[in-house]
């Protein structure tokens, strides 16, 4: 079967293009979702790369939606695309974890405990005492990766279920104390032994 005449069947027509636009728009949707979490991370430069594939496949999308006005599968799959981008972005940005967090713990209960375990976790850790509309309290601040999110609310909620704690992206800092991840602990004393 020629080129042309595949082009112009029914099975392209409402099967393949659809399907190719609708795959289109996932890609420059978690592009673009991607690209908005590094500009409001300082990635200045990777930002307009993401930038310039995330606009040239909306075009080639768009492209096929003009040339294919009366495919109404088109413009399910455009919408669908667009859709299930912003989805797919979210579960992308969520698996980056790119930058820092600053985790507030407001808590009646004393947080010493919960202080001196994070620190052994490796964590920098601030905390004050200060006065609540209910009486005093501890304030307990942390700045950690947003890959220790999880483990670090579930520290939390070990030392004290009822602690209120805030979650907040940070855009910078200038020095910290931040765990050493496993890994990198390995690869140092890997180096260090081959050095020997």
């Amino acid at each position: 079967m020629p080129m042309s005449s595949f082009l112009d069947s029914p099975v392209f027509t409402w099967g393949i293009l659809p399907l190719l636009i609708f795959l289109a728009r996932i890609m420059d949707v978690s592009i673009g979702t991607i690209r908005i979490m590094l500009l409001s991370r300082d990635k200045k430069f990777l930002a307009p790369v993401l930038a310039f594939f995330e606009v040239l496949i909306w075009l080639l999308a768009i492209r096929q939606i003009f040339n294919h006005l009366t495919n109404i599968a088109c413009y399910f799959a455009f919408a669908g695309g667009f859709a299930m981008g912003n989805f797919v972005g979210i579960i992308l940005e969520e698996k980056l974890a790119m930058g820092l967090e600053v985790v507030r713990v407001i808590t009646k209960k004393d947080g010493t405990e919960l202080v001196e375990f994070l620190k052994t976790r490796g964590y920098g850790v601030t905390s004050v005492d200060a006065q609540g509309t209910t009486g005093k309290v501890n304030i307990i601040y942390t700045i950690i990766s947003r890959k220790d999110h999880r483990t670090v609310i579930d520290i939390i909620h070990q030392f004290n279920p009822r602690a209120f704690y805030s979650v907040e992206d940070v855009k910078s800092v200038s020095e910290g104390v931040f765990p050493i991840p496993e890994n990198h602990t390995r690869k140092l004393f890997n180096g260090k032994r081959k050095g020997k």
